[in-house]
Order: C-alpha cells, then structure tokens, then sequence
C-alpha cells in the first residue's frame, strides 16, 4: 500500500525556470546579513566608521523595530550618489579581486543598505563637504529632497521587517532586542577610543562614551568607560609582537572569570569576530588558573597583514580564517600565558624586572643538598631563582636581599616535603639562625647593616616592603597571616604552597625531552577518516609527543607507543583528544593537559597539609616563594591562594574615623 504521506511527483516539478525579482532577491539577501535589529545598528555604524567619523548617535524605538536612527559627521555621500549607494553590490570599499582579498574597512560588500531598505522604511541624508546642501533620499518612493543637517550621514530606518511579518514574529521583547543593540555599539566602542558614541530610546540618552584624547591611556580610558573600572583593575595588559603580527590588550586576572562568556571582546584588524582559533588559544592560556567551568574576560586586538586574513567568509562578517592559523594561536596563547604567569605578588616594583625564573644551568654545580632532591618528585628543586644582569649601582641594594630570599628557598623545601623526619626538622631549625647570621654577598652595600644588626630577615622597613609582608601567625593551622605597608594578608597555607611545588614540577619536565613508553599489548580502535589523515599526515609531530599511532588498515589506527608519565591513562581518549587538536595546533596542549594533571594531583598530595604548625620562618619563607612563583595568586584548581584586606577596608569595618 501506498504511503499517503509521501507524494510521488514534487508540487514543484512542473514550475519552469525563472529569475527572481529584484524585491525577492533584497529580501532573501537581508534574511542572511540582518537577522534582528541589532544587526541593522552593526551594518550602519560599520559604514559610518569607514566614512571616517568622529562622533556618532544612535537613536531607537522599540527596541530598533520602530526606529533606528545612526547619525554621524563623517565624509558624508553627495547626491549624486544617494540613489547609487542603496543599490545592491554597490560600494565605494572594493573595486576588484586584489582589494577583496586586503579588506581594511569594515564593510566591502555593498549589500548592507540594500538589504534593509527591502525591508523596511529607509531614509537616506547626508551632506559632504564640498555640497552646499544635504540631500534626502527615500529608499521606496526614490523622492529626492532638501534637508537641513550638518556635514555627514544619517540613516533612519522605520518599521523594521513590515514587508517580512514571518520575520518579524522572531523577534524577542523590545528590551531584549534593546540590549542587543547597546551591545552590538559596545563591540564597536571598544576599539575606538578616539571616535565618542551616544545611544537614545524612545528619546533618552542611555549609554554615552565621550571621544579619548590621542595618548596612550586613551584604550585604558575606553575600557574602564564601556566595561567599568573594575575590569581596568582586574585585568593585565598585553602587547606583544611577533612575525609582523601584533597582540594586545586586556586580560582579566583568573579572580575576575565570570560564569558567563559575556566579557570576551577579540578584534582583528579593528573588526569584532568570534574565532575559534582565537577562543581556544584563549581558553588554553587559562586552563591551569580557572576554577570549576568560569569564563575568563578579555579585550584582545590583533593587527595583521589584511592579506593573510580572509573576512568574506559569513554574511555578518563576524567569522573570519586566517591563512596562518596555528601562528595565531600561538602568539595569543604565548601573549596570554606570559601575563598570567607573572607573580602579581612579585617582587618590590624596583626588582620585578630584574629576575627571571631559569632552570639551573648546571645542577652537579649545586650542593649536595640540593643535588638529592633533583629526582622528580613533590618538593624537588628543578628551578631556582637567577638574577639577570644588574643595573645601576642604586639597584644592587635590592640583590642582596633577593639573594638572601634565593639562599633561603631551597631550606623550606626540605621541611615541606612529605619524606623530612621530625628529627631533620630541629635539626634544621638549631642551625637556622647561623644561617640568617651569614654574611651577604656584598657587605659593603649600603644598608647591609641594617639586615646584619637583625636577627630575623623578615622585618619589615622602608628598606624592606615586601609585598606579601612579614608572617604574624597561623589562623587554625589553614591560615598564614601577614602584614605589609597597606594591611593584612591572609593565605592559604596548602593551596599556595601546592602551587610552588607544581610550578617546580612543570619547569623540571620543561627541561626533559618527552620519554616516549612502548605498550606491551598495543591498542587499536576504530578511527574516522579525518583521523587517519591527521595521523599520517603528522606522523613526526606525534613522536615528537611521545606517541606511536599508526595506520593498521584503512578504518583502524593502533597505538604502539605514549608518553611515560601518561602510559596508566585512558590511552584511546588521549590519542583521539591529540589528533583533534592538531587540527587547531601542534597537538601539544594535550599532552601537557595530562601531564599537569599528573603533575598536579603530585603537588596537592605534596603540599604542607592543613593543621600543620609551622614556624615563622616558614611561614616567611613560604611568602618569599609566593613572590617569585609563577601564577602563584592561583592554586592548581583556579582558586585563590591569598587575599588582602587593606587598612582602610579594616578601618571601615570598626568604624574608625566616623
């Protein structure tokens, strides 16, 4: 029997070939470049900031469904123009295939007024500086007209989607699609400090960002103004520059992740686009920081070749493809990485710059001590703190203190880790004060007396502000408390000190190549076929990691060989994982995922526990190694490690001056 619901023959088989209409064309060209109306507002402002404005106001109504109104004071288009320029594929940006492929502006497709005008109201005016005159142009009658108005351009848009009702039932609540709006001219406010932006609805003013001098606060200024200072406050910059590629920016410290992505702003050439290079490269740079499943924020700009970036990808121009994927990610993820890993407790201001963690360069050159604890292990000693070359004379007072603190690490390691005997303990604390009583290196710096006449290093003096000050004492055996010049410090013993032994354990395998572990029984499973081109086709790259995986036919791949720290893993996810990422970039970012992992349950399990008393000396020197560590405001789970409560906040909460 037949099925009832299948027609055999189509309605349309019989219909002939014919071409569309011009309206049906607009019209289904606007249904891919406007989806709301806050597309609209993206499109206008874009072509108002090519015309080289300097100030723009957006009105709306509505949400934008009665009314958009972009006004600028740009170049402005002279009459003759007008009717031209809401033609479809008409545009002043390109001309022929070269300028296609180096777009600069940020629209090129002279599809955008075109599109709107068919569905909708349009009005077009404007007024360059060589016409007397502005001229009105109206999209659906082509009446031409007078109008008063300075120099520049202004595009009103009415009763969006009228001719499209089907579209227009899509549509969310006016303050839904009011919030879209706001937040497509934000994207756009962002990168352009310099140009001053003023958002009306129903006729008050609701947002207004006032043009920036030109300096070098200026993008700071804008951040604070669009985002608010307490992103300024809780974020790094970032300005790095590599094969004629640059990043910059702000990146927020891993306390300020929020649980939504709604803080992430990256631009390429001054164009706002969600890329997922950029976002993986991204979330790589913050995945030993974050807690739980935050979102970090960020203001990321990259200025690029135009030619080595293709943007005629989506209708919204919001996609883009690099040419060289895998630089980008690089120097995003590198950029990134190296802010987050500065010590934000670092050194005194006068001596950040002057110290760099460096493997040993010869570790048969340390002492014995220091030599049995070169084994990989919790508390092992791979890194120690080299100071660069020194500066001036004025500078080498702040040496003999880093050299002490340097001189001092390497004794809380072995009363931290899990194999020191309570024996080994006196005995290193009977002959502590021998050491704190050895010369400094240079003793005829001047103020080394003041640390000679003391007994404990760790007073603080204008000589000596250390920025996680001096320890007072230990709160339930969980907490250290400090002082420093501003207020109080708390930390959390365990967690900031299972962040130093994992940073210790990463730079230590940071120096080793990969070992690589053959499997007594190899696996094989069932691989698709972009995987087995992945595998083929980087074949040197995979052992390179440490993995042998190999075609064993031509749906099947085996693995013969993994990693040595990660051979007791789940070795089949872990291979898939490694050819997914190679598409993106070198494949590297997994294994080092397992790796600190690994690495990282051996420093938890490391750490000084909880309910452990310690001395003030170690407390001090467990402070002095917070300074000096990498990402050390951070443990290993992206919680915070330590927090500080200033003077004035303590005033405050006893009332004091009131």
């Amino acid at each position: 029997m037949n099925n009832p619901s299948v027609s055999p023959v189509s309605p349309f088989a019989k219909r002939p070939i014919a071409q569309l209409a011009q309206e049906l064309i607009s019209q289904i060209a606007a249904g891919e470049v406007i989806e709301r109306p806050a597309s609209v507002v993206r499109e206008l402002v874009d072509n108002a900031l090519d015309a080289q404005s300097t100030g723009i106001t957006v009105r709306l109504q509505a949400g934008g469904v009665r009314l958009i109104s972009v006004e600028d004071d740009g170049l402005g288009i002279s009459k003759e123009e007008l009717s031209l320029a809401l033609k479809r594929h008409a545009t002043s940006k390109i001309s022929n295939l070269d300028d296609l492929e180096c777009v600069a502006s940020m629209g090129f497709r002279g599809e955008a007024l075109a599109a709107i005008a068919s569905i909708s109201e349009l009005t077009l005016s404007s007024r360059p500086a060589e016409q007397a005159q502005a001229m009105s142009l109206q999209a659906r009658s082509g009446e031409l007209s007078v109008v008063a108005r300075g120099l520049g351009t202004s595009v009103e848009v009415r009763e969006l989607f009228f001719s499209t009702p089907a579209r227009r039932k899509f549509l969310k609540t006016d303050a839904t699609e009011l919030a879209h709006c706001v937040e497509a001219i934000r994207r756009h406010a962002l990168v352009r400090p310099l140009v001053s932006f003023s958002i009306y609805s129903e006729g008050k003013l609701i947002e207004q960002w006032r043009a920036a001098q030109e300096h070098d606060g200026a993008f700071d200024k804008r951040v604070a103004d669009v985002l608010g200072t307490e992103f300024l406050d809780n974020s790094v910059a970032i300005d790095h520059t590599e094969n004629a590629i640059r990043v910059y920016g702000r990146v927020g410290l891993p306390a300020a992740a929020r649980g939504r992505a709604d803080q992430q702003f990256s631009y390429v050439n001054q164009r706002f686009v969600k890329d997922k290079v950029i976002s993986h490269a991204v979330r790589v740079a913050y995945q030993d920081v974050l807690h739980g499943q935050k979102q970090p924020v960020y203001v990321l700009f990259i200025e690029i070749d135009p030619k080595r970036v293709d943007v005629n990808v989506h209708p919204t121009k919001i996609e883009i493809r690099f040419r060289d994927s895998r630089d980008i990610h690089q120097l995003v993820l590198h950029a990134i990485g190296r802010a987050l890993a500065a010590p934000r407790v670092g050194l005194p201001l006068e001596a950040s710059s002057l110290i760099d963690v460096q493997p040993s360069p010869n570790p048969s050159a340390l002492s014995a001590e220091h030599s049995s604890m070169a084994a990989l292990g919790p508390g092992a000693r791979g890194f120690v703190s080299q100071p660069k070359a020194w500066g001036p004379p004025a500078q080498r007072w702040q040496q003999s203190k880093i050299d002490l603190a340097a001189h001092q690490f390497s004794q809380v390691e072995r009363l931290w880790a899990p194999s020191a005997r309570p024996e080994d303990e006196v005995a290193h604390q009977v002959a502590q004060p021998a050491l704190m009583e050895k010369p400094l290196p240079d003793s005829e710096l001047v103020g080394a007396q003041e640390f000679k006449a003391s007994k404990d290093p760790w007073v603080s003096s204008p000589g000596q502000d250390w920025p996680l000050g001096r320890a007072l004492a230990q709160l339930h055996g969980v907490y250290l408390l400090a002082e420093n010049a501003q207020g109080l410090i708390l930390v959390d013993i365990h967690a900031a000190h299972e962040r130093i032994v994992y940073e210790r354990l990463k730079n230590q395998l940071d120096t080793q190549t990969i070992s690589s572990q053959s499997l007594l029984i190899p696996q094989s499973f069932s691989a698709t076929d972009q995987e087995m081109v992945i595998a083929q086709e980087n074949a040197d790259t995979l052992k390179t990691l440490g993995f042998d995986v190999s075609a064993l036919s031509t749906k099947t791949l085996v693995i013969r060989a993994v990693p040595a720290p990660l051979v007791d893993g789940d070795l089949v996810a872990l291979a898939r994982s490694v050819l997914h990422e190679l598409t993106l970039n070198t494949g590297q970012f997994v294994v080092e995922q397992a790796r600190n992992e690994l690495l990282a349950t051996m420093a938890c399990h490391g750490a000084v526990r909880a309910n452990r008393q310690l001395t003030l000396q170690e407390m001090n020197e467990l402070l002095r190694q917070m300074e000096v560590t990498e990402r050390s405001d951070q443990c290993n789970h992206g919680r915070p490690t330590w927090q500080a409560l200033s003077m004035k906040a303590l005033d405050a909460l006893f009332l004091r001056g009131r």
